[in-house]
């Protein structure tokens, strides 16, 4: 690479405008991330009544997650807040995000080091989970029709129906969506430590990479928690097959 290449390659990346865009990016990942991990607790709470007796007239339905469904949808000025402080948030990080996985250079094949390897799973999670979040907000929301489309009524009974609507949904897209955003959100909260000064030394991020490892195994065994919930109730498969 010829020194003007290289002195390019610095000023841009020590320029305020790219610090400024660095900060932008972790900041809104490190907002998205808390959503995601309590949006995925609340999904968890839906394996509560396991094993308990339902009739085909009344499918299960986990009153704590109703109920947490609920509370969030008495939220005044709800559409404000989601566009604000989730979906702004969200836009922003792909974005940049985006422009980082396409203009990014892996140097696993020189190296080989585990967090080379970590910082291409973090590019190619990060395409994966935008066709994936597009997929299930878009699927939510009645974008695709109405058989996955979510009634917050009726949480539990139409996040059975979504789920279990194909075997390419249940088996495949979502089982890959929840590793693709633990995985991603656990290795972010990594990368945002030392991005913002608080993991200087070797042996702080080596702690902090514990904590991680403990977020990732956490979130992951919520999101397939509430997997499993949509099939575990006795009464999830004879209710989908009366809608």
């Amino acid at each position: 690479m010829s020194s003007a290449a290289i002195s390019s390659a610095v000023d841009a990346s020590t320029s305020p405008t790219f610090f400024l865009l660095r900060r932008l990016h972790s900041l809104t990942g490190i907002f998205f991330g808390l959503y995601l991990i309590v949006h995925l607790t609340v999904n968890a709470t839906m394996i509560q009544g396991l094993g308990t007796a339902a009739t085909l007239t009344e499918p299960a339905s986990p009153s704590v997650y109703q109920e947490q469904v609920s509370q969030i949808h008495r939220l005044p000025l709800l559409l404000g807040i989601e566009l604000s402080m989730i979906f702004a948030p969200l836009l922003i990080h792909t974005i940049y995000g985006l422009y980082v996985a396409i203009n990014g250079k892996p140097n696993t094949g020189s190296y080989g080091y585990v967090k080379n390897w970590f910082y291409v799973m973090q590019r190619v999670t990060a395409l994966v989970l935008v066709a994936f979040i597009f997929f299930h907000v878009g699927g939510f929301y009645g974008w695709f029709g109405e058989k996955l489309e979510f009634n917050y009524h009726e949480a539990y009974q139409t996040t059975v129906r979504h789920i279990q609507l194909s075997p390419l949904i249940a088996l495949v897209i979502y089982p890959l969506g929840i590793l693709c955003g633990t995985f991603h959100l656990a290795n972010g909260f990594w990368a945002a430590a030392i991005a913002w000064g608080l993991t200087v030394s070797k042996k702080a991020q080596q702690r902090w990479g514990f904590v991680c490892i403990g977020l990732f195994l956490f979130t992951t065994g919520c999101g397939f928690t509430a997997l499993f919930a949509t099939f575990a109730h006795r009464s999830a498969d004879a209710f989908v097959g009366k809608l």
